[in-house]
């Protein structure tokens, strides 16, 4: 009886594993040389569509060190479709809380934040999309950001 418990155990933990890493549609991030973001330096993402029915949540990864200055991030972010037409959009990142506790996760001088962007997105095309993602500060060299990445889940 106990070995069929332990099976049992097993084989609920390895589809609950399964399951979980199935909906990701793309989920990549790149490292910021130093923890220093040049304006200059602009990271970019190619995800192929294949499905155009499927509805993803789009996030925008962040880590920080703690010792980052601000409460919050601008990015702009340029997406360029499969057939060639660009759009660019200003966003906010909010990484702090009002009194100033860092939002989410981590431990010692790091921390990962996993900003929703859009919790039902539907490309319109299927193909290869670019997601460039340029620090939008007014410092020319933003010092404390140490990873930036994206990530769509299936819905």
């Amino acid at each position: 009886m106990k070995v069929y418990k332990k099976f049992v155990y097993i084989a609920l933990v390895t589809i609950l594993m399964v399951s979980c890493g199935g909906n990701r549609l793309y989920d990549e991030s790149v490292i910021i040389p130093g923890a220093k973001w040049d304006n200059q330096n602009v990271p970019y993402f190619d995800v192929t569509v294949d499905d155009t029915l499927a509805d993803y949540a789009f996030y925008l990864n962040i880590r920080h060190l703690e010792s980052y200055s601000y409460s919050n991030l601008y990015v702009f972010m340029h997406t360029e479709f499969p057939n060639g037409n660009v759009t660019h959009d200003t966003i906010e990142c909010t990484l702090a809380y009002p009194d100033g506790r860092w939002m989410g996760k981590g431990s010692g001088t790091m921390r990962s934040a996993k900003i929703m962007l859009n919790p039902c997105l539907r490309f319109p095309l299927s193909g290869v999309y670019r997601f460039e993602i340029e620090q939008a500060m007014r410092e020319k060299e933003l010092r404390g950001i140490t990873d930036v990445g994206i990530c769509f889940e299936k819905q």
